[in-house]
């Protein structure tokens, strides 16, 4: 995976598509456990076709799926995520424009800041997927650059959220409730 991520994100930079290193990799760079499934990029829904062909050129393979809110391209076995909505939501160039770079695997990448991170991981829990074993350790991991009351402020209409925030709580991972 971290072979596929160097490479996408070498073509991506090429063809000067905007982009953004998101999900587990994204945690990973500011100090969570390494992803073991995939790895997940932002890219702008405007940006969709650019990100494809230049993927696609790159020799990814690019697969269409039935979800309207990612393209998956696969390279030697492992697997990029390009996501162009997150939680139902649009990538705009002002999310990305909010990554910071940092050097992932010697290459200067865009990474998403860990609180836009952890904010989309929990909105996209439901009652099909709510795995908050997997969550806890990214969280803990950075929990002192998150933006707490930004979590608690945008995810406080999302009883899984609310529920990860409450073992969140009492654990005393996050910070008590201003």
């Amino acid at each position: 995976m971290r072979n596929a991520l160097k490479q996408a994100a070498s073509a991506l930079k090429a063809d000067q598509v905007p982009f953004a290193l998101a999900g587990s990799y994204a945690l990973w760079v500011y100090g969570a456990p390494e992803g073991n499934h995939d790895v997940d990029m932002a890219v702008a829904e405007a940006d969709v076709e650019g990100a494809v062909s230049a993927l696609s050129t790159a020799g990814f393979e690019i697969e269409r799926p039935a979800e309207d809110w990612l393209f998956k391209a696969h390279h030697e076995g492992a697997m990029v995520d390009v996501l162009h909505r997150l939680v139902g939501v649009p990538v705009e160039h002002d999310l990305l424009d909010r990554a910071e770079e940092y050097d992932v695997l010697g290459l200067r990448v865009p990474v998403l800041p860990p609180t836009e991170v952890i904010i989309t991981k929990m909105l996209s829990m439901t009652e099909h997927y709510c795995d908050f074993g997997a969550l806890l350790p990214d969280v803990r991991a950075v929990r002192e650059r998150l933006d707490w009351a930004r979590i608690r402020r945008d995810t406080a209409e999302h009883p899984f959220a609310a529920a990860f925030l409450y073992l969140l709580d009492r654990l005393e991972i996050a910070p008590a409730a201003s």
